[in-house]
């Protein structure tokens, strides 16, 4: 495989990808369609980065390894956003109908320029963050790949933090 030699890429996963799918079907508990993603990622981490090992024990702890960080890197990504939101606008739990939303305070300017986005940011942010959905069902929807979602998601959220962050400007403490 380190070679490139397509035979052995081909034996690789007749042998590894259902193991690998079971156990991240058990890692993710149960989720087939997030094991599914996880095991892509893994799969590009193990073409990348593929050596020689002595036995096959180690290989499987390597890929294990790969696997497991798949799915905390993904975890964290997708809990990132959702506690921002949940912190700040859509999901918080504390805020009192009754009491009034100062005109500068951050949830204003968030909702502000939530509102000033495109409706197809919006709408891709509240599919994966409000509706959970999934990058493969997002790209589904849209009708294109999953690194085409992964990529307007990212531009989204930095355009709507330097958005914020701008019109927060004159709020935030001076150095």
């Amino acid at each position: 495989m380190s070679r490139a030699d397509e035979a052995a890429y081909t034996e690789f996963f007749r042998l590894y990808y259902d193991r690998l799918f079971r156990y991240l079907l058990v890692t993710t508990s149960g989720k087939e369609e997030l094991a599914t993603e996880l095991l892509q990622q893994t799969m590009i981490k193990v073409a990348r980065h593929i050596r020689v090992f002595t036995d096959e024990a180690a290989l499987w702890r390597w890929l294990t390894v790969l696997a497991r960080t798949a799915a905390v890197d993904e975890s964290r990504k997708a809990n990132r956003f959702l506690r921002f939101l949940d912190r700040f606008l859509l999901l918080s739990r504390d805020e009192s109908p009754a009491a009034p939303v100062p005109i500068n305070s951050f949830d204003s300017v968030f909702g502000e320029q939530l509102d000033y986005l495109p409706d197809e940011e919006r709408s891709l942010l509240e599919k994966k963050y409000i509706e959970g959905l999934s990058v493969t069902e997002i790209a589904a929807l849209f009708n294109t790949t999953e690194k085409a979602v992964e990529s307007r998601l990212s531009r989204t959220r930095t355009k709507l933090k330097t958005n914020i962050l701008k019109a927060l400007e004159h709020e935030l403490p001076s150095k």
